[in-house]
């Protein structure tokens, strides 16, 4: 390169502040401390210039800072050198104050807290270079309490505190003035505030505002509020070491009072809770412990009035009336008589003091059954309780009785009477059922189960005794009884005894205390069986016993009736003459068509088995009936007929002869509707029982052998013109 180049270009830089990078000229001294030094070696030619510093906030502007136009090239014009950066340092200044990061600061710390516990710390930042002391922050307090509890870390900004005595009850809230300032403690400077706040511990115990409290209570009356019991406390309010909890030491054994706390006062809440009674105890008098829910510290001194004594003075009031024993509970018998004494239901004044008079009233008394003394509160029965009103309960009648005083304003006591009806025996057990049959075979059948009910409740009724009536030995010859449980027995036959109806008397007997007994007719039908030992019907018992009819006794009895008739016939036509009026009312249907009068449906009786209805030996010929009368020889009667009416009038004198047939019959009926022991001729008859067998058979067992068809009714032509009509009826169409 050209030697005056060189040098034009060495002036050029060091009028600049600049150096080409040539061997043999020095280098500037180092504007960057902190950069490594260069290795040394061989270095390349180029441009060398150094970085450029600048101040900030420099005033004068515009400010050249540096031109420079060289250009290094060979002896070819071409370029011998890149372009070079140019490196300018600002230079900084302290013009940023410091910033707390928030204006208030805030911390908690326990009232008497030991010298150097942390309570909250300050930051606060500084937009300068921190690498120069326009950055470097320092804290202090400017402004404290005196005497000067805090401190504050001049680096950190940590705040502490640095003495004994913070008190939250002297002062709770503690307001420090902070100041940050940089270049050390020198530049600029910042403030903001921190607020302290002393956390409250139990360093207070809680006493009494004065030694003694008098209060008044009622008597008679309980969970009543009757005092309240101040008590002071420097503690925070509302927190456990405030909050008061009171104990009575002394002068309640009973349990008659109780303090509670109230929240919001902090006061004691005395209150009844048992009765008082002012006959018993006129005063009371009560010690009473205040303490806080939390516990005092150690160090905390005692309160001077942590007891208190608490005065109570009972007021007498008029009380109601109190029954001994309530409720009262007594029995009496059932069906006891109006006037029967029950029981003294009385109450007693606990008003001794104090001159009053009871009187005693019904309230509640569904049956109107009880009668009370208003002076006495005697009770006794005033009509007969039936066994069956609704408001016997399982045995027992509930009344509620009033005990009234005379004071102003005057006060009642309810009494609560329960009264057990104790069950007498006044029912003797009834037979069931009243009528069955037996086979007359006594190796046939099962027998008849008999029964008992009784209206008696337990143990008036079960077992039942069951008994042939002792008044007619001779029943123990052909029947038995024999006990199958407590309410049933069986009878038997002992032998075999003739077909048909046979009353029977039993004795029956219950359990109870005295025993009642009642004797029962029973009406056994004896019927021939079959083989599964049921009774046989009509024609169908007859062919059981091998009992056929042949046509010479079908002739005979033919001939029986037609001579009956014969002879009846003239003795009707006589009587008619001589009683035209009662002729007409007894033939007056005989003038009506006679299909007519043998249809007629408005008398139905219970069939053929009916024996309770009327006496089927009636209608058998006379000179049979003493045959055909009955074991006992008592006359029948009918099931629907009590047992308690008058006796029935003994046998009629049976007709000697054919002509008085008309007169017996017309006895009969008159007869019949006379006696009060069985329903009158012309009365509604009982449909729904049939029987238990048919003492006059069925008719067409008669000629069970031969159809209708076979019947030759012509011969009845010539027995007249009523027979004629009963010919034309059954004869051939």
């Amino acid at each position: 390169m050209d030697t005056t180049l060189f040098l034009a270009l060495g002036l050029l830089a060091q009028n600049l502040g600049l150096s080409l990078g040539v061997p043999g000229l020095k280098r500037p001294g180092t504007l960057f401390p902190w950069r490594p030094a260069p290795a040394l070696g061989r270095v390349r030619r180029a441009w060398v210039i150094p970085p450029i510093s600048v101040s900030e906030n420099h005033k004068r502007l515009p400010y050249p800072l540096v031109q420079l136009r060289a250009f290094a090239l060979d002896l070819g014009g071409s370029t011998l050198e890149e372009p070079t950066d140019l490196e300018i340092v600002v230079v900084d200044q302290n013009d940023n104050r410091p910033v707390f990061r928030q204006e208030v600061f805030t911390g908690q710390v326990l009232e008497g807290a030991a010298p150097g516990t942390f309570v909250t710390k300050a930051e606060a930042t500084d937009a300068d270079d921190p690498e120069t002391d326009n950055a470097a922050l320092r804290y202090s307090i400017l402004e404290q309490s005196s005497p000067q509890l805090f401190s504050i870390d001049e680096h950190t900004g940590e705040i502490r505190t640095v003495q004994v005595g913070l008190d939250r009850e002297v002062v709770a809230v503690y307001n420090l003035t902070l100041q940050v300032a940089d270049m050390s403690g020198d530049g600029l400077t910042a403030t903001a505030s921190a607020i302290i706040t002393l956390r409250d511990v139990n360093d207070n115990a809680p006493g009494f505002s004065r030694d003694e409290f008098f209060v008044e209570a009622p008597e008679a009356v309980s969970d009543i509020d009757v005092g309240r019991l101040e008590v002071e406390d420097k503690d925070l309010p509302g927190s456990p070491n405030w909050a008061a909890r009171f104990t009575i030491l002394e002068g309640n054994p009973d349990g008659q009072f109780a303090i509670r706390t109230d929240p919001k006062t902090n006061e004691g809440v005395l209150s009844v809770v048992k009765p008082l009674d002012y006959e018993s105890c006129e005063q009371y008098d009560l010690t009473v412990l205040v303490q806080n829910e939390a516990p005092l510290l150690a160090a905390a001194p005692r309160a001077q009035r942590d007891q208190a004594r608490v005065s109570i003075q009972v007021q007498d009031v008029n009380e109601a009336p109190v029954f001994q024993e309530n409720p009262l509970r007594t029995s009496l018998a059932e069906g006891a008589a109006p006037g029967t004494p029950v029981a003294t239901f009385s109450a007693q004044d606990p008003d001794t003091q104090q001159l009053q008079r009871l009187s005693y009233s019904k309230d509640y008394d569904p049956e109107d059954w009880l009668q009370v003394d208003g002076a006495t509160g005697w009770v006794q029965t005033q009509r007969v309780l039936s066994p069956a009103s609704p408001f016997l309960k399982d045995g027992w009648y509930r009344a509620i009785i009033l005990a009234h005083d005379n004071a102003s304003p005057p006060r009642t006591a309810t009494g609560t009477l329960s009264i057990e009806i104790l069950e007498v025996n006044d029912h003797a057990p009834e037979l069931s059922p009243l009528s069955g049959s037996l086979c007359s075979e006594p190796n046939q059948g099962s027998g008849l189960l008999l029964g008992a009910t009784d209206e008696d409740l337990p143990p008036h009724g079960a077992p039942f005794h069951f008994l042939l009536s002792p008044r007619f030995p001779e029943l123990a010859r052909n029947w038995s009884l024999s006990q199958i449980n407590m309410s049933h027995a069986r009878l038997r036959l002992r032998h075999q005894v003739q077909e048909g109806l046979h009353r029977l008397s039993l004795l029956l007997r219950d359990s109870g205390q005295p025993p009642q007994q009642h004797e029962q007719p029973l009406n056994v039908t004896v019927c021939h069986c079959g083989q599964d030992g049921t009774c046989l019907q009509g024609a169908a018992a007859l062919r059981a016993r091998g009992t056929g009819i042949s046509l010479g006794a079908l002739a005979i009895v033919l001939a029986s009736i037609i001579l009956l008739l014969l002879l009846t016939l003239p003795v009707a036509l006589l009587t008619r003459f001589r009683q035209p009026s009662w002729d007409k009312g007894l033939l007056q249907g005989l003038q009506d068509d006679l299909r007519d009068n043998i249809l007629n449906y408005d008398e139905q009786g219970g069939g053929e088995e009916d024996q309770d209805a009327y006496d089927i030996s009636q209608l058998r010929h006379p000179s049979r009936l003493a045959a055909l009368s009955t074991p006992l020889e008592r006359p029948p009667l009918r099931r629907d007929a009590p047992f308690s009416r008058m006796c029935p009038p003994p046998p009629r004198v049976l007709p000697s002869s054919p002509a008085d047939m008309a007169d017996f019959i017309n006895d009969g009926l008159e007869a019949a509707d006379g006696d009060l022991s069985v329903p009158p001729y012309d009365t509604a008859l009982i449909y729904d029982y049939e029987g238990d067998g048919s003492m006059a058979g069925t008719l067409s067992s008669i000629l069970s052998s031969l159809g209708d068809e076979d019947q030759d009714y012509s011969c009845l032509q010539d027995w007249g013109p009523r027979f004629a009509r009963l010919a034309d009826l059954y004869g051939p169409l």
